[in-house]
């Protein structure tokens, strides 16, 4: 496997150094979780490559809508297997691509002054106080769809309707927090670590909602260089990125 991913860097070298591929470029939607690790991996991939990447972040439902719908891109990563299931059944990737190339866990945050308190039904309904609960929308955004899990698990969803605060993507509900719209919030680890102003105050028990996986694909029609860019992602430059960005190694 590891001979396989390095003969597609060598490949994808390649195609530069014969002047085929200098000035194209790779588009790669992505679920806003991983903005700031895809971001260095990117980048690390033009060094080694001089082939430039360019993202559209956001939250997965809305862009598994676009590429969908026949939105230029390359490669399409999701923050869970649903929506990457969702646009294989409607022929938008290639399906033998789907690679997994990172894992994550669900945090609770607060500010950083906020003290750690434990994963029950009871600390949670006393620190909140009346506050507000950020999260994302479970409607269409898996961070959202993995909180709502953890809280029906913890029978809390059915008494927090009026203190939810649903937003597009995980990065809105941690900006929420930052900003004191929210007491709390539910987002990834990933997403806590990156920020000093807000404090992981719980992390909810991987048995309370579904394993937190981000399957990448090649979208139909996507350049050649693209399947190097997808080695890439679970090799060990771009794992060594994910991993100090707060996500689990794949391998």
């Amino acid at each position: 496997m590891r001979i396989f991913k390095f003969f597609f860097l060598f490949l994808v070298c390649g195609l530069v150094a014969a002047g085929g591929h200098a000035s194209e470029k790779l588009t790669v939607f992505a679920a806003a979780s991983m903005t700031d690790a895809l971001r260095d991996a990117g980048k690390s991939f033009t060094e080694q490559t001089g082939v430039p990447v360019v993202f559209s972040f956001a939250g997965t439902g809305t862009l598994a809508r676009q590429i969908e719908a026949g939105a230029p891109a390359d490669v399409f990563v999701s923050a869970d297997v649903s929506w990457m299931d969702y646009v294989a059944g409607r022929g938008a990737i290639q399906p033998e691509s789907v690679t997994i190339i990172s894992e994550n866990e669900l945090v609770l945050v607060g500010p950083s002054d906020a003290a750690a308190i434990e994963v029950t039904r009871e600390a949670l309904l006393a620190r909140l106080e009346g506050g507000r609960l950020a999260m994302a929308d479970p409607e269409t955004v898996p961070a959202g769809r993995y909180a709502k899990a953890a809280l029906e698990a913890l029978d809390l969803w059915p008494v927090l309707p009026g203190r939810l605060a649903p937003m597009d993507n995980v990065r809105v509900a941690l900006t929420a927090v930052v900003r004191g719209e929210t007491s709390l919030g539910i987002v990834y680890r990933s997403d806590a670590v990156i920020e000093p102003r807000v404090k992981i105050l719980a992390v909810f028990p991987q048995d309370t909602h579904p394993a937190i996986r981000y399957p990448a694909a090649l979208v139909k029609g996507a350049s050649e260089t693209a399947g190097g860019f997808l080695e890439f992602l679970t090799a060990e430059t771009a794992q060594a990125i994910f991993h100090e960005r707060g996500f689990a190694r794949v391998n």
